[in-house]
């Protein structure tokens, strides 16, 4: 085993989409920041943490894939999703009001267009 793990620079996410462009324009206007687009893969950014969008869909993958979003506050975060979802229909995206998980967060769950679900958390202190 060697002594030292090897530099890693970064890591980001490969996200499956139903619908290339409707996933791009679902995250855009969520608030991501398109950093480039070739034909079957986007790069998408938010505070500094990227992930790609990928055009390959599996329904098993996408009803099971979640990411985790550490955020200051999770009720900020749905009014944001819902103000965007009436304003324009992303078909299969949905949200759910902010509810407090035993783990010690409080956490609005959206799903986008392809059925990934993100986690908008909002970590709460515990009394000790």
């Amino acid at each position: 085993m060697p002594d030292q793990i090897p530099i890693t620079k970064d890591l980001k996410i490969f996200v499956p989409t139903k619908d290339y462009e409707l996933s791009i324009a679902f995250y855009t206007s969520l608030g991501w920041t398109l950093n480039w687009k070739s034909d079957g893969l986007a790069e998408v950014e938010l505070a500094s943490q990227r992930m790609l969008l990928q055009k390959y869909y599996a329904k098993d993958w996408a009803n099971n894939f979640m990411s985790y979003l550490n955020v200051e506050s999770a009720q900020a975060w749905y009014e944001h999703v819902e103000a965007i979802l009436k304003e324009r229909k992303f078909e299969g995206a949905r949200a759910n009001p902010p509810k407090e998980e035993d783990y010690g967060a409080i956490v609005t769950y959206v799903w986008d267009p392809c059925g990934v679900l993100l986690h908008f958390a909002e970590e709460v202190k515990k009394d000790s």
